[in-house]
């Protein structure tokens, strides 16, 4: 039986919600015993509530300090603290606990997962922005306080999964694989058309907006590379990326001598997520099961990075190395809300990150060292300043 103190930091988005099902599953089939030491949410206090009330975690906190009297009504009787705002949510991230998951979504998440680094406990990671903005200090910090740091990306646990950790020499590459999102066979005239219902309607996965939209341009394929290149210490030009649309093969490590070792399984964020919350040993739980038969066949192609140039522009990022990655995060994710506010087209997404990169170069941003959480976010704030400019000269043209 699988047993664990656990912290889920973002417990009412698609990670966090999953990662609670995934317990109660394992719960119920006496395979798991789980003790929630804190939930962590946005601005849904109903189902961090909810949560709490099921749970019993030791503090529920909302990330929107003008709905903690409302979470601390609704706690009323169940011995839970309420808290609320950023400096609680960093403190209940730094509680002692066995495991924690982060998931709170895009650079928001940064403080957090940088605090659940420095406990010791196993940090199981779903917010890429993290890694991408300041991947090799995140995971130095998680090293330095004993703790393992296991990713929770359906990619990177593949990889994980099957990657030689003890003896990295033996790959040759690493091949990340993306679904391709609802875009795979739309021409450029479709595309400039696109709406954010479209964007964010994933033919295989269910994820937030935000992430819709990064599968939908290709950027999360982007960061995820850069994520690759942190987590197993792998250049650039030892990444690739291939269109599998069926998103059966989670990713494929190559190796020196010819062979290549793929992890596969049904599209479903419970699986990444059993295998970090319980390594390093299986969980048992009623997991959708892989009928290759049914399937008949697995198709791929690669991308074309002239109608999704997101893709590239994240491989210069990482080639250019500093703190220009966490600049492409930033303005990509400007971006993506602009587009999600119907403020940018959707082409204008990758077009915004090019040109935030571009001038942020020029102004030296990227020369910064990315070496710490601090000086991450104050690059990701400056960048965030200048996605905007980009962003608001664009919309001036149109």
């Amino acid at each position: 039986m699988i047993a664990r103190r656990v912290t889920v930091l973002g417990s009412t988005g698609s990670v966090g919600t999953s990662t609670l099902d995934l317990m109660a599953r394992a719960e119920d089939a006496g395979t798991g015993r789980f003790e929630v030491q804190a939930l962590v949410a946005g601005s849904n206090v109903a189902l961090l509530a909810e949560q709490a009330r099921r749970w019993r975690p030791k503090i529920a906190v909302t990330a929107d300090p003008t709905k903690l009297a409302t979470l601390r009504e609704a706690l009323i009787g169940t011995n839970v603290q309420a808290a609320a705002g950023e400096t609680a949510v960093v403190e209940a991230a730094s509680r002692p606990t066995d495991w924690v998951m982060a998931a709170i979504v895009g650079a928001a998440g940064l403080r957090s997962a940088w605090a659940a680094a420095r406990t010791g406990a196993v940090l199981a990671l779903a917010n890429k922005e993290s890694l991408v903005s300041c991947g090799p200090a995140l995971i130095g910090a998680v090293r330095a306080a004993g703790g393992r740091l296991i990713p929770v990306d359906s990619e990177h646990s593949a990889i994980f999964q099957v990657f030689p950790a003890e003896a990295p020499e033996q790959v040759a590459k690493l091949i990340l694989t993306a679904s391709g999102g609802p875009f795979r066979r739309a021409t450029t005239a479709q595309m400039a058309a696109v709406t954010p219902e479209q964007a964010v309607a994933h033919p295989n996965w269910s994820m937030g907006a935000k992430i819709s939209v990064d599968s939908a341009t290709m950027a999360n394929k982007g960061l995820e590379t850069i994520e690759a290149a942190y987590l197993f210490d792998t250049p650039a030009e030892k990444i690739g990326v291939v269109v599998h649309p069926e998103s059966i093969i989670h990713s494929l490590v190559e190796y020196v001598d010819g062979s290549t070792l793929a992890q596969l399984g049904p599209p479903d964020m419970r699986t990444p997520i059993a295998c970090a919350l319980a390594w390093p040993d299986r969980l048992t739980w009623p997991a959708p099961k892989l009928d290759l038969a049914a399937l008949g066949r697995l198709t791929f192609e690669a991308p074309d990075e002239t109608r999704f140039p997101a893709l590239r522009l994240a491989r210069e990022a990482l080639q250019a190395g500093g703190s220009a990655p966490t600049v492409f995060n930033a303005a990509n994710e400007i971006a993506a809300r602009a587009f999600l506010d119907r403020r940018l087209g959707f082409l204008n997404i990758a077009a915004v990150v090019a040109e935030t990169l571009d001038r942020a170069a020029r102004a030296g941003i990227c020369a910064d060292l990315n070496d710490a959480c601090d000086v991450a976010l104050a690059i990701d704030a400056e960048a965030r300043r200048i996605a905007e400019n980009v962003v608001g000269g664009l919309a001036d043209a149109a």
